[in-house]
């Protein structure tokens, strides 16, 4: 790893035209602060000036494209573009289904219309609905454990909202005499 976190890739350039060195090569990216260990080409920052007719855009020999110098921290990406893999997409084990929702809606709303039926006055309805209406949530949180989470949501949604009818029937009842008809 180089300087600041960042790993060290070759240089793939060639190297630029000029005298050929004479003594050992250099061994590796030189970081700022250390001295160079082999020749410096001509156009580095410490020969001084290039000389006429060289191009200035080729890289020095001190410090090879694609690496860092050293001289500045590096900082990391600030996430404002893409720069390393997609983060993994995590998938509901049971996801619900619209079609099993609408299964389990059906089967609650018939569930409590048979319930319903069953009663002669607002009094039996009241307790019939909340008898069923415990057995299918039962039902439903054990289809939510064991069995399809789906059918559970459609079969709490029904059985609450035969519940809520239950409960307005009651308290438009009491509303209207002043005596609870539960009792």
């Amino acid at each position: 790893m180089a300087d600041g976190g960042w790993p060290v890739r070759p240089s793939r350039t060639p190297p630029a035209p000029g005298p050929v060195p004479s003594g050992p090569p250099a061994s590796g990216p030189v970081s700022a602060g250390s001295p160079a260990s082999g020749p410096v080409s001509a156009g580095s920052p410490a020969s001084g000036p290039v000389p006429a007719g060289q191009p200035t855009n080729q890289p020095s020999g001190l410090f090879p494209a694609g690496q860092p110098s050293g001289l500045f921290p590096a900082s990391p990406p600030s996430g404002l573009f893409p720069s390393g893999p997609p983060r993994p997409t995590f998938r509901e084990p049971h996801p619900v289904r619209g079609s099993a929702v609408a299964a389990g809606l059906g089967a609650g709303a018939l569930w409590m219309l048979v319930f319903g039926l069953l009663a002669g006055g607002l009094r039996a309805y009241a307790w019939w609905t909340a008898l069923a209406a415990a057995m299918g949530w039962l039902v439903s949180l054990g289809l939510a454990r064991y069995g399809d989470r789906g059918v559970a949501v459609g079969v709490a949604i029904s059985t609450g909202l035969a519940m809520s009818i239950a409960a307005v029937a009651v308290a438009a009842r009491w509303a209207a005499s002043g005596d609870w008809p539960m009792w």
